[in-house]
């Protein structure tokens, strides 16, 4: 492939050890380039007004002006897609997701400190985050959301979906629900990967404090990424969120998001449900918490309603576990839109299996919930 034809990668790291490191991993890369380097922000924010890059690896923590404050301006005068790298500490994963919200699409953890030596251990999730990175448009890193909202009927033809087109689907007319009641027992069901952090605020502080229903949710993220997510959710919401804990009973309006490095379940005892958390079973398709495993183990407990959510992410976690949600109880599925997702992987695989009822931009996902809640 010619140069000329490749994405553009800047790299931004104060340290030159590690943008050596870094440029080396894609020397020859068939479709990153590596066009340059900023040794810190006010460096960057000039080299991409400069070189126009595809895609930008950025250092949370820099002198002058750190990566969230730069991360920060990027996004307001030359949005571009950034991958930040972190160092794998509390303070480290706090800033990450602030920079997440802020309009980073992913981040990758250092295996050592600040500069480290160990970095080639993430040479292949670096690597794959930056292709990913790399080929998001514009114009998914912005804000805005279309106010647009699109329904899939689950028994009609699947109506295939992409940020290119514009889609004539019918209001929502589920048959597979008919004994979908106000007051039977339920429990939500969200799912996501890229993008998610971001996706989750949106969703979850949205929520009233009076939700009648407790929300286990499945975020790809790495142990101690997860507390720090669940904190930041916390305090921005009306409903209680935070990291599952193994044992505790599952309350209504609760918010419980899987620990990075276990999978989420659930078991009944006596008249209440309990959380479980499991790190004997195997990574399902490199995940664990897995969507996939989160929806078959929920699937069991015929008793609930359940509302099953697939947001933002690349990859397909999340469509085998409905269909085995599917099968038997009452179930909603609701698929983020993709015209909102940062990727639209994991909601198109589940548009794809045909059992998902409505299709919805992300900033109508918590009224969607509700309607069924409520």
């Amino acid at each position: 492939m010619e140069p000329s034809k490749k994405h553009k990668l800047l790299i931004v790291d104060d340290s030159a050890f590690m943008r050596k490191v870094i440029s080396d991993f894609f020397h020859q890369h068939p479709s990153i380039e590596v066009i340059g380097t900023a040794r810190n922000g006010k460096d960057a924010i000039q080299k991409i007004q400069q070189l126009n890059p595809d895609v930008v690896t950025m250092d949370v923590e820099m002198p002058e002006l750190n990566g969230i404050e730069t991360l920060k301006h990027i996004m307001e005068v030359s949005p571009v897609p950034v991958v930040m790298i972190s160092s794998f500490t509390e303070k480290g994963a706090q800033k990450t997701l602030q920079a997440m919200e802020y309009g980073a699409v992913d981040f990758v953890t250092k295996p050592g400190g600040t500069i480290s030596l160990d970095l080639h251990k993430v040479k292949d999730e670096l690597i794959r985050k930056v292709e990913l990175a790399s080929k998001i448009p514009i114009e998914k890193l912005r804000k805005q959301i279309n106010p647009k909202k699109h329904y899939i009927n689950n028994i009609q033809q699947e109506t295939t979906l992409n940020t290119n087109e514009t889609h004539v689907v019918t209001e929502f007319s589920s048959t597979s629900n008919k004994n979908w009641t106000k007051t039977s027992e339920k429990i939500v069901l969200i799912g996501t990967s890229t993008g998610g952090p971001r996706a989750l605020q949106e969703v979850i502080t949205n929520l009233p404090e009076s939700l009648s229903a407790p929300i286990l949710i499945v975020q790809h993220m790495p142990p101690g990424f997860t507390k720090s997510l669940a904190d930041r959710l916390n305090h921005l919401s009306k409903i209680r969120v935070k990291e599952a804990e193994q044992g505790e009973i599952v309350e209504k309006g609760t918010a419980y998001i899987a620990p990075g490095g276990y999978h989420l379940k659930m078991k009944k005892n006596g008249q209440h449900y309990q959380i479980v958390l499991d790190n004997q079973e195997p990574p399902r398709a490199g995940h664990r918490p897995s969507v996939d495993v989160l929806f078959e183990n929920i699937s069991q407990f015929n008793e609930l309603d359940k509302i099953a959510i697939i947001m933002t992410g690349m990859g397909n976690d999340g469509s085998k576990g409905l269909m085995a949600l599917k099968k038997s109880g009452n179930v909603i599925a609701i698929a983020e839109s993709a015209e909102t997702c940062i990727v639209y992987g994991m909601p198109k695989a589940a548009v794809e299996t045909k059992l998902v009822d409505e299709v919805v931009n992300l900033d109508e996902i918590s009224e969607t919930m509700m309607k069924y809640l409520s």
